[in-house]
């Protein structure tokens, strides 16, 4: 098999079940005229989360890393018109060009974007919304995986679904010579989720125009 089957693939599903709209066709343009790395969820992956918090019934979501703001224009049009979405983003230019696309998705209403190291932001999101969040999307630095799910359940409550995104890692993930820091990062996640008793978790792997990656996908239970 090789990525060209796999992009081919994607295509024909995408273009009878998906069809992007110009909002989301924007976000991708305007990130890409912005400099941002082409890294955002493909259109597959994103209507997939659009129907996990659908499924959710999710009415807060919060999502660590926003990049362009595709995902999170995916994820707030799964929200009710009262909902809420807390994206959190290091990186001042890629949080003012996600801040556009959201806005031009007609979104800003239900979206906030708080910019500044996800793990500080997380202890001040705790103090402020305790374990109000339904749904959570971490698709951040891998080396800190870990970190951002020990936050992720304790701004969870029982039933909260929680996505790490990027896990696989074309396979590195299973290769015990690899010690990069993002590889090493799934496994000190996986490694937490095989021993805590509260998470109810899987991992699939994936193919598509984004090559060959997969996700965490988590349901706090306790």
């Amino acid at each position: 098999m090789s990525l060209s089957i796999w992009k081919s693939v994607d295509h024909y599903f995408n273009t009878l079940l998906i069809n992007e709209d110009p909002a989301l066709q924007h976000a991708v343009q305007n990130s890409q005229d912005a400099g941002l790395p082409a890294i955002q969820v493909a259109a597959n992956q994103g209507k997939f989360l659009h129907l996990l918090a659908q499924i959710q019934g999710a009415k807060h979501i919060l999502e660590i890393g926003t990049l362009g703001g595709y995902s999170t224009i995916w994820l707030a049009r799964a929200l009710p018109p009262n909902g809420k979405l807390i994206s959190l983003e290091i990186n001042p230019h890629h949080a003012d060009i996600a801040a556009q696309n959201i806005a031009a998705a007609q979104l800003a209403d239900r979206v906030e974007i708080q910019v500044g190291a996800a793990l500080p932001s997380l202890e001040k999101l705790f103090d402020t919304h305790g374990t109000s969040f339904d749904f959570i999307f971490i698709d951040a630095d891998k080396q800190n995986n870990l970190y951002y799910f020990e936050w992720a359940l304790k701004l969870a409550h029982v039933g909260t679904v929680i996505v790490v995104d990027n896990v696989v890692r074309r396979g590195e993930v299973a290769n015990p010579d690899n010690h990069e820091p993002d590889v090493e990062g799934v496994r000190q996640l996986t490694d937490y989720l095989s021993r805590e008793p509260r998470i109810s978790a899987t991992a699939l792997q994936t193919v598509g125009e984004k090559s060959y990656d997969g996700f965490i996908l988590a349901r706090v239970i306790a």
